[in-house]
This record gives structure tokens, C-alpha cells and sequence, in this order.
């Protein structure tokens, strides 16, 4: 059974966004999108909420074209033009999307009918209010978090309405050159 990896920068204190949903202090260089680009290749199916889609939609299909281009740039715009899309909204429409699915009832059965399918990790980027939805829905198989080294006090927190215990075993870490800290962890069934 495949399953849903979160990935997801985060702040020290558990923020994945300001109280604006502000992300200026992200932090990432070469060797983060050296070792996200590994990783994310290998998937066949990302996973977004809408308003993160439209962020991603908005940028990544031309960024390859664009001049200043970095290797990042095309590498992930052309992974991204290619890898199958699941939007979670009770808004947005499928008419005139490729190679994308809409769900906006049923989460939980859609989600674990995807699940079931061949094929590899399904990843789930940012998307903080998706993330909630699967989380409440025990949905989530796995953490691929970026800690950056900031305290913001207030903001979108990663967790919430937490109702029982999530147990996780930590997969792997990494530290990278700008501070940041990887943790794999996968979610802990008992």
C-alpha cells in the first residue's frame, strides 16, 4: 500500500507558516533541492490543498522556461508538469486539468482508494489546512520535516485539535550547511 508522506518546513516552535501565512523565513539553498530532488523524484503523485495548488500552479509550469532558471528550477518544473495531482477543495473544479484529481467529499475513502493503487509515495507539500484534515482522519503515514533554526512565537501551527497520541519512528536526519535540520519520521501504528 502506498503512502502519504508530509513534507513540510517547519519552525523550531512548530509553525509552518507566519500568523499571515508568511514563509520569508524558510530557509533552503543547492544542497536542500539537491536532496529534496532525489527524494521527490521518485514519487508519482503529490498531493496539495487549493490554495497551495494554485501557488504551485502559478509558478512551476514555466519556471524551466523562465532565463534565470536554476538547475533546481527546471529540474522541478519539469517533475512537476509530469507527476500526477490530487487537490483536496470543496472549491476548485476538474474542468480543464490534466493529469489531476479533485477530491472534495469523502476524504478519507478517496484518499485510501488512491492509497491502494500501484505506484509509489504519494507526497503531500505544505498545505496546512489539508494536512489537518488528513491528520484528523489518521490519513498521514509519514513526516518529512525541514526544522528551521527560528522561533516565531505565533503563527500556523503544523499540529492541531490533536485528539489521541501519534506515535512516530524516526526514519532518518540530516543537517544541512544553513542550519536546517531534516527529520524523516514514519507514523507508528499499534
Amino acid at each position: 500500500m502506498r503512502k502519504i508522506i508530509s513534507f513540510m518546513h517547519i519552525s523550531l516552535d512548530g509553525f509552518v507558516a507566519g500568523p499571515r501565512g508568511e514563509m520569508d523565513w524558510i530557509k533552503v539553498n543547492e544542497e536542500i533541492f539537491d536532496h529534496v530532488g532525489k527524494r521527490i523524484s521518485q514519487g508519482d503523485t503529490a498531493l496539495y490543498g487549493r490554495v497551495t495548488y494554485e501557488m504551485m500552479e502559478s509558478y512551476w509550469p514555466t519556471a524551466a522556461d523562465q532565463p534565470t532558471a536554476t538547475k533546481h528550477d527546471i529540474e522541478h518544473s519539469k517533475w512537476y508538469k509530469n507527476v500526477r495531482k490530487v487537490i483536496l477543495s470543496k472549491t476548485r473544479k476538474e474542468e480543464g486539468l490534466t493529469n489531476t484529481k479533485i477530491i472534495n467529499d469523502n476524504l478519507a475513502d478517496k484518499i485510501n482508494e488512491i492509497k491502494q493503487e500501484s505506484g509509489s509515495d504519494i507526497l503531500l507539500f505544505g498545505s496546512p489546512t489539508a494536512t489537518h484534515s488528513l491528520i484528523q482522519q489518521n490519513l498521514i503515514d509519514g513526516y518529512w520535516l525541514f526544522v528551521n533554526p527560528i522561533i516565531l512565537g505565533q503563527g500556523i501551527p503544523l499540529f492541531v485539535d490533536i485528539k489521541e497520541r501519534i506515535k512516530l519512528n524516526l526514519l532518518t536526519t540530516r543537517q544541512f550547511d544553513c542550519g536546517v535540520t531534516e527529520l524523516n519520521y514514519i507514523v507508528g501504528r499499534q
